[in-house]
């Protein structure tokens, strides 16, 4: 169908919105589940090319949310009066396989085998990149100071590359075991101890759940960050930069004469707490890594609702949602569809926060705080516009007072629980009870814990600045676990999720309506959100005077 067609097709399916017959007193908001499968439509369609960062595709689709928007009458909160707030981006990726080579003090060497041993790991901020250097084990490299527990305790790093095991102990709570288990978080740790590197290390446990060789097809994928005003790629713990992920086999070769070390290394990390012995290696580490880069631009889309309150719109409930994809498959099979359409992730999430947009657009009375829909670019390659968004907000950075994100809903099954990442860690908790219990939908703890979902969503760059958050994910409840765990099996990034799957559009508008009501009291409730006393994340990033932080 020629594009002029194929486009006016899709722009007259939005205009064809009917309510569904969701039970709800009078007056209230009633979510449409033919809105929601509307702006799929268009979101997850070819035309988008897969919406990845920096591409013509998610420009388009940018240009089709701030086009919304103005719809429901939203005050631009971009830059210069626009929706949009330019988001500048550094592309990177390997340029080559790379070289390892591990050499023992009898003067034995051997190299590690790309795609075997190691993967290697682009740099943001240099071409090309050799290191030679003394090796350290630092287990989980964990400095968790309310535990009592140093992984670098004893250990001299400075000016040495330091060995990490990936994730962290299973005995953690499951949204500090994510933080924990972060590679930028360790990364940031090891350059203050003065590492020149970090090698991350797989684990028998981690392999199995996700076998390292299937890291090697998207091993040449852009990776991304975006760029400080000085022009440089913003990189957290950069002076430690990551050098590659060792596979289990690799760690063999990587320990040398210290085999029997790594395997008792490997039995206490699948222990509850994980206590890891570190020690310095008797091998050295020589690497060479290539990597292209590339300047690239793209833009998170925000509209705001001006609240009521002559005091209280001053602050602002922040609803977000990732609107990029990953894009188009590189070198395609004669016939394979090619196009990443994300129907779930995430056009199903932005469709969500406009649902969401109109139900306050169209109530009776404006919510007392202000409300800012916020679609951002490139979560798919670490977070990237919620960060940037986080760093260079585009309202008063103190004002920000919550964060509600909408990621992914497994939107297959008619769900009857949620899992809310964060809520009981600040205010918001009671809320989000009072939400979910309203249209009779169950709480439930993180059913997976080992994937550290608290850490892989937007959300969480709100938490880095002291902003209490939460983020739903359907549950597993009513058929919800065999939908999801197939989900991630067969559509999760890759070219099939889309329109074809047998979306359940009244599920989606119920999803729209338990975040409706949770942000709806979050900007009418007489006080901001506050961390609850003590609490991990508070005490770790609102500090003490941080507007956030008048509950302790």
């Amino acid at each position: 169908m020629p594009f002029s067609r194929r486009a006016a097709c899709l722009s007259a399916a939005l205009l064809m919105v009917a309510h569904p017959a969701l039970a709800a007193p009078k007056d209230a908001f009633v979510p449409s589940a033919d809105a929601i499968r509307a702006h799929m439509t268009f979101l997850a369609d070819d035309l988008m090319e897969g919406r990845e960062a920096g591409t013509r595709g998610y420009d388009l689709a940018a240009n089709y949310v701030a086009a919304q928007f103005a719809l429901l009458g939203l005050k631009p909160a971009g830059d210069a009066g626009s929706y949009l707030q330019a988001v500048p981006l550094v592309a990177y990726r390997p340029a080559s396989d790379g070289e390892i080579r591990i050499g023992e003090a009898s003067g034995a060497s051997a190299a590690l085998v790309f795609g075997e041993d190691f993967l290697p790991s682009p740099q943001a901020d240099k071409a090309e990149l050799a290191l030679n250097a003394p090796l350290v084990f630092v287990g989980y490299g964990i400095n968790a100071p309310e535990r009592g527990r140093d992984d670098f305790a004893s250990l001299d790093v400075a000016g040495k590359i330091v060995v990490v095991l990936s994730g962290a102990p299973k005995g953690f709570q499951t949204e500090e075991r994510a933080h924990y288990g972060s590679i930028g978080v360790k990364r940031a740790e090891a350059a203050r101890r003065g590492a020149i590197g970090v090698l991350t290390l797989g684990t028998p446990a981690g392999e199995k759940r996700r076998p390292f060789a299937r890291g090697v097809a998207g091993n040449r994928d852009w990776r991304m960050t975006w760029r400080t005003p000085e022009g440089a790629p913003f990189v957290r713990g950069g002076s430690a930069p990551s050098l590659a992920s060792i596979s289990v086999k690799g760690g063999y070769k990587l320990f040398g004469p210290a085999t029997a070390r790594l395997e008792a290394a490997y039995a206490a990390a699948d222990t509850s707490e994980g206590k890891v012995e570190g020690f310095a290696l008797p091998t050295t580490a020589s690497i060479a890594l290539k990597s292209q880069i590339e300047q690239r631009r793209s833009s998170n889309v925000a509209g705001l609702i001006e609240g009521s309150d002559p005091t209280l719109k001053a602050q602002t409930i922040v609803l977000s949602a990732h609107l990029d994809h990953e894009g188009i498959k590189e070198n395609p099979k004669p016939g394979e569809d090619a196009v990443y359409n994300g129907a779930l992730d995430n056009a199903s999430g932005i469709a969500t926060l406009l649902e969401v947009g109109r139900g306050f657009t169209q109530a009776k009375a404006r919510p007392k705080r202000s409300i800012l829909l916020l679609a951002v670019t490139a979560e798919e390659k670490g977070l990237i516009g919620s960060e940037y968004f986080a760093h260079n907000p585009t309202v008063p950075k103190a004002d920000l007072a919550a964060d509600v994100n909408l990621d992914m809903p497994v939107l297959l099954y008619p769900f009857t629980d949620v899992v809310a990442f964060g809520a009981d860690r600040s205010s918001i908790g009671p809320i989000v009870a009072r939400a979910a219990g309203g249209v009779d939908i169950a709480l439930s703890p993180d059913p997976m814990p080992e994937e550290g979902l608290f850490t892989r969503s937007d959300h969480y760059r709100f938490v880095e600045q002291g902003v209490p958050s939460v983020f739903l994910m359907t549950g597993f409840k009513n058929g919800g676990e065999k939908a999801f765990k197939d989900f991630l099996a067969t559509h999760y990034h890759k070219p099939n999720d889309d329109l074809k799957q047998p979306i359940d559009y009244q599920a989606a508008a119920k999803f729209a309506l338990v975040n409706y009501e949770i942000a709806h009291e979050l900007a009418d409730a007489a006080q901001r959100p506050v961390w609850n006393p003590g609490d991990f994340f508070g005490s770790t990033f609102a500090p003490k005077g941080h507007p956030s932080s008048a509950a302790r």
